[in-house]
């Protein structure tokens, strides 16, 4: 599809449906996470088994994303982007009506596939509808979209299950498709389709590759990671998949995606950037609310708004972006937006274990301006250089890699978590000597009237309530210091000059 020009009003247009269809899906993401426990009693699921809701959705969305690429180019990019806003809100409406987990299951993969299209293709979109000078603009709108469904998902989530029932999480959905549908269907411009051999090889080691990680990372910590056979052998499918893939790509007469793509290297990097932009966004979204839940005591809807800020910062900052693309050095804005985060997160690391709620608000506002930031930026440099043609498969890859860093992270922290809260656990319980605990039970016993059992009780709380916090201090302090690591990468990029730009105008107008 080739840039096309629209009048505003029908770009206003085009760019109000692309949105709706981004908001379903990224709220989507999200919002069903704080309903499964109620899914779990009403579809008689173990605690175990309920997770296969979550899964199936993020590893069908995986497997499909980079075939988006190709079926815009075979059938159309807006009659599959109605398709997909079609399916994806029919599939809502079959997961509120599902009676079973195998039907719940089913209906989420049915999503994830539908959904995994929906990014890709607006961010696409909205690229080719705006003027080489707006994309910084369309890139900040488009971001504010993707950053309200980690941040509102799990807040709308929280009230439509405790004021109506859980199915409402999914039938929020059908209005917004509909309007969706008929508003691409009547505004979207067509584009020309684009006759390639579809690489069947490639996608299915790929998809392997892809469904094999998604499963480990998701899996990992239940089945006790390396401890457990089936992790294995998803690490080796996913090892042996990919490696067939990366050569098959890289020999193939006409791979799943074209060589040229990778030599660029803004968008190479762009594709790094997006996996730490993943880690970030996510991984924090994962540790966050539990630990205000769990440790702090506010409830799913209050914990809920205290991560809105972040959403805040984000939304200053992508405004500000649009606007400083094209007069400040890129490497700068991306430089300053991890510097950002990595402050955010070092402030994370120093929280008190008895605190109010201005440190969470402050640290997330300064976090939300550096994600802003760091978000539009990479996104307009990795698009800068490449021709509209690859655009669609451009967004498909770059989504990609933010949602395997989100899949990544989310693993990592959890995994030492739960690593870190033993040993912190170990090592103050360590300190409660036989010496020590008459003392303490006996204190407790003269002032509250307790029995000695109770006390050890008592403190055996509040050791896991301590190893428990300080395992998540050292989380965020992890994150701050990948987020430090990967600044100095920045350098390696290489930055839109005002000559190459012009380039690129003239190539998209030849296009």
């Amino acid at each position: 599809m080739t840039e096309q020009v629209l009048d505003p009003t029908k770009r206003m247009l085009v760019t109000i449906a692309v949105m709706l269809a981004v908001l379903i899906q990224v709220l989507d993401t999200t919002i069903a996470n704080v309903a499964l426990p109620h899914m779990q009693a009403s579809l008689g699921a173990t605690q175990e088994s309920v997770n296969w809701v979550l899964t199936s959705y993020i590893v069908a969305s995986a497997i499909a994303i980079p075939i988006s690429g190709w079926l815009a180019d075979k059938i159309g990019r807006k009659r599959l982007l109605i398709l997909a806003v079609i399916g994806f809100t029919i599939a809502s409406l079959l997961c509120a009506i599902a009676t079973s987990l195998t039907e719940m299951v089913i209906f989420r993969a049915i999503q994830g596939v539908t959904g995994a299209f929906l990014v890709p293709l607006a961010q696409a979109t909205l690229f080719d509808i705006n003027p080489p000078v707006r994309h910084a603009r369309a890139m900040a709108l488009f971001g504010g979209g993707i950053m309200i469904g980690p941040i509102m998902g799990p807040v709308l989530g929280g009230w439509l299950t405790d004021s109506f029932n859980w199915r409402w999480v999914f039938l929020v959905n059908l209005p917004v498709g509909a309007i969706a549908t008929v508003m691409l269907w009547r505004y979207m411009p067509k584009g020309p389709l684009t006759k390639r051999k579809f690489d069947i090889f490639g996608f299915a080691m790929l998809g392997l590759a892809l469904g094999s990680l998604q499963l480990m990372l998701d899996r990992g910590q239940q089945s006790d990671w390396f401890d457990s056979w089936e992790i294995w052998i998803e690490l080796g499918l996913c090892l042996g998949a990919g490696w067939i893939f990366v050569t098959h790509t890289l020999t193939a007469r006409e791979p799943l995606f074209e060589r040229g793509m990778f030599a660029d290297r803004n968008f190479a990097l762009g594709m790094f950037f997006m996996v730490v932009t993943g880690i970030l966004l996510l991984a924090g979204l994962a540790l966050l609310p539990p630990l205000l839940q769990r440790l702090y005591g506010y409830s799913v809807l209050q914990s809920g708004l205290l991560t809105m800020p972040r959403g805040i910062g984000t939304l200053i900052t992508m405004v500000l972006a649009g606007r400083l693309i094209g007069v400040i050095d890129l490497r700068i804005l991306i430089a300053t937006g991890m510097g950002l985060m990595a402050w955010s997160l070092h402030i994370m690391s120093g929280f008190a274990i008895s605190m109010g709620s201005g440190p969470v608000i402050v640290s997330g506002v300064i976090q939300g301006l550096g994600l802003g930031l760091m978000f539009v930026t990479v996104q307009s440099l990795a698009f800068a250089t490449l021709v509209p043609r690859l655009r669609t498969h451009a967004a498909s890859l770059l989504n990609l890699s933010r949602n395997i860093g989100g899949s990544i992270g989310i693993s990592v922290v959890a995994a030492l978590l739960a690593r870190n809260l033993q040993i912190a656990h170990a090592d103050m319980a360590a300190a409660i000597t036989d010496q020590v605990m008459p003392s303490m039970s006996g204190t407790v016993v003269s002032q509250l009237g307790l029995p000695a059992e109770a006390a050890i009780a008592l403190v055996e709380a509040e050791i896991n309530r301590q190893a428990a916090f300080i395992a998540y201090l050292d989380d965020f302090y992890l994150m701050m210091w990948v987020t430090l690591a990967s600044i100095p990468l920045v350098l390696l990029l290489r930055p839109e000059k005002k000559h190459e730009a012009a380039k690129l105008h003239d190539a998209v107008a030849i296009d």
